[in-house]
This record gives C-alpha cells, sequence and structure tokens, in this order.
C-alpha cells in the first residue's frame, strides 16, 4: 500500500491512504470547477449504500457565479459564509424523511434518512479528494430559509451544505482559522471500538 502524504495522521490498522487523506479544508482558490467534475463527485454520491435501497438523498448545487451561487451561499451562516464564497461549488444534501409505499404498505415516516444521506456525503467527500478537489460539510446554515430557497417538497429535509474546490493557502483566512487549517486527529480505537458490550 502507498505511504499516505499525510505521514502525521497515522491508522492503527492498515487502510487505503484515501481514508487519511481527506480532510475538510477552509481554504479554498476561488476558481470555478468544471460541470464534468462536480459531475464526477455527484455520481460517487448516488452509489452509496442505502437500507432496503431507498435512496433518500438528493442533492441541489450550484457552480460559483452562476444564478444560483449567490442565493445559496446566504443560505450559509456568517461563519461559514466567510469563508465558502471561496469555494467552486456549493452542494445541499437532502433526505427524504417518508419511504414510498409500493401497493403492498402505505407510505411511512423514515428512521434511516439521516444515515443514509450521511453515507452518500462521504462518498463525494472521497471522490472529491480522489478528483484533486476537498469537501466540507458544514452544519451551519438557515434550514429554514434552505427551505424555502431549495423549494423542497415538506418531505423532504436539508441534511448539510458541502463547499467544494482546490485547496490553497490558507493566508487569506481570520489568523484564528489559518491555526486549524490542518487534517484533525480522530478519537483513539480504544475510545470507539468494543467488543461485546458498550464499555
Amino acid at each position: 500500500m502507498p505511504d499516505t502524504s499525510l505521514p502525521h495522521r497515522a491508522p492503527n490498522h492498515p487502510i487505503d491512504p484515501i481514508f487519511i487523506n481527506r480532510w475538510s479544508p477552509r481554504a479554498f482558490d476561488s476558481n470555478s470547477i468544471p460541470d464534468a467534475d462536480l459531475q464526477t463527485i455527484l455520481e460517487a454520491a448516488r452509489w452509496a449504500p442505502s437500507a432496503f435501497n431507498v435512496q433518500p438523498w438528493r442533492f441541489v448545487y450550484s457552480r460559483r457565479g452562476d444564478e444560483h451561487w449567490n442565493t445559496q451561499l446566504d443560505l450559509l451562516d456568517p461563519f461559514n459564509k466567510s469563508w465558502a464564497q471561496n469555494a467552486s461549488a456549493l452542494v445541499f444534501v437532502i433526505s427524504d424523511k417518508i419511504v414510498s409505499g409500493d401497493g403492498t404498505r402505505p407510505d411511512s415516516p423514515s428512521n434511516y434518512n439521516s444515515f443514509d444521506a450521511g453515507a452518500a456525503w462521504a462518498q463525494l467527500a472521497l471522490q472529491a479528494s480522489i478528483s484533486g478537489y476537498k469537501a466540507h460539510a458544514m452544519a451551519g446554515l438557515y434550514f429554514d430559509q434552505a427551505q424555502k430557497a431549495l423549494k423542497l417538497p415538506d418531505r423532504y429535509k436539508v441534511e448539510v451544505a458541502v463547499a467544494i474546490g482546490k485547496n490553497t493557502a490558507p493566508d487569506f483566512l481570520a489568523p484564528e482559522l489559518q491555526e486549524r487549517e490542518v487534517p484533525s486527529q480522530r478519537l483513539a480505537s480504544d475510545d470507539i471500538i468494543f467488543a461485546g458490550t458498550f464499555s
């Protein structure tokens, strides 16, 4: 297995370097993203696993400078907008709260829509890294406004917004953000993985 380019992020067990190299920066270079590149990233998300193959995820996006960019940017809280404005694309990850009936059963509330949408986000983020981009998910947004601005029917829920772009030097970020512009570590395996029972 090839060495990771981030040796200070050392896994406890052998894994593919893509999992170590993926991280969520805030410094983006403000360049546009070709539609083909963005569609590849979204295609990876489309192939995520889902319970009963319901596939509850939906994606609403804008690319830098298009007719929807400013509207979607304004759905982020001021902190996230301050740096995400330099991204190349914004993607809102949405989930369907209802499992549609199939003739043998009626529509019913879903208990796993957010979980499955999270799987789609993870695949999106990994494909972004593979494609030479970075993706940063944000929960700091105006959810009620997003519901209306994105014209979502009531059965759909905004989960997160994602900024996508090419990572660059963080010189233009606020000093406190420059200090945080490094790949984070993870909790120790013994703190999160248990055999048999939770302890």
